[in-house]
């Protein structure tokens, strides 16, 4: 994302990440996603938000790693 180009002020702020696909359709909801993530993960977590995804989209996954 960062060399891209396309979100030059996008600095990173989590040590990890995860990545899910997405139907192009949702191409407007995901860039918006995006542009407010730092203010999201106010209110919920990148690992709250990572295991309830993992969850959501049936991924098996040990607690452990997830740390």
């Amino acid at each position: 994302m960062k060399s891209s180009g396309l979100f030059p002020g996008f600095k990173g702020w989590q040590d990890s990440y995860g990545a899910f696909t997405y139907s192009i359709k949702e191409k407007d909801v995901i860039i918006n996603y995006i542009k407010n993530q730092k203010q999201h993960h106010q209110k919920e977590t990148f690992y709250d938000e990572f295991r309830r995804l993992l969850i959501e989209n049936g991924v098996e996954f040990n607690e452990r790693y997830l740390l």
